[in-house]
């Protein structure tokens, strides 16, 4: 259900940037407006648009497909006891992964007054790799054609978005894309330890 609230949402508010551009430009990830014009909601609000409908759909497919499936672990987490909230902690991981996806893009474009970028694209990597922690052996379509174990997608996805990073040879966040998937991936570490014993015998059942 929250998925499918964000989902809502970040349409929403992506098409409505789309007939209005100035809502682009007032709410887009930029770093030297953060930095030297404090405007930190951009942190966050930029994370609720999109380039274009392609890039919205694609996101929006699958942050529905992952989200849903670690609302329903979290779910199972607040029933054993692990955590108290389900539905608190899934918006902590959202949340959290938006922001720091975001610190390496602020700190290296910070004095690049043109730097701007849009996207739920660190927060999805983050949902995703989320999903790879508790399901590791199950088949992930990487570049959405040869399904291969969400373990192995979760390293060729770090090995590419890293490369990719430093190149820096188009307009896609990769440094986003890397740092949301480490978040993800800890998260669940992060909320109690002992789960990643769990990970281990998932991977190696």
């Amino acid at each position: 259900m929250i998925t499918l609230i964000i989902v809502i949402i970040t349409v929403i508010t992506s098409v409505a940037a789309f007939r209005r551009r100035e809502l682009f430009y007032r709410f887009d990830l930029s770093p030297a407006h953060i930095v030297q014009q404090r405007e930190y909601y951009r942190i966050f609000t930029h994370a609720f648009l999109h380039v274009d409908y392609f890039h919205l759909g694609i996101n929006m497919l699958v942050l529905y497909s992952f989200g849903s499936y670690i609302e329903q672990i979290f779910s199972e987490l607040e029933a054993a006891g692990v955590i108290f909230s389900g539905p608190f902690f899934y918006l902590l991981l959202y949340a959290t992964s938006i922001a720091l996806a975001s610190i390496t893009t602020i700190i290296r474009y910070r004095n690049d007054e043109g730097y701007s970028a849009v996207g739920a694209s660190g927060a999805i990597s983050a949902i995703v790799f989320t999903y790879i922690f508790f399901a590791p052996l199950e088949k992930i379509y990487f570049f959405m054609v040869l399904p291969i174990p969400g373990i192995l997608f979760g390293i060729l996805y770090l090995v590419y978005s890293s490369y990719m990073s430093r190149r820096s040879s188009d307009n896609i966040n990769h440094s986003a894309h890397f740092w949301g998937a480490v978040v993800g991936f800890v998260f669940p570490i992060l909320l109690e330890p002992s789960l990643f014993m769990v990970f281990l015998q998932n991977l190696f059942q």
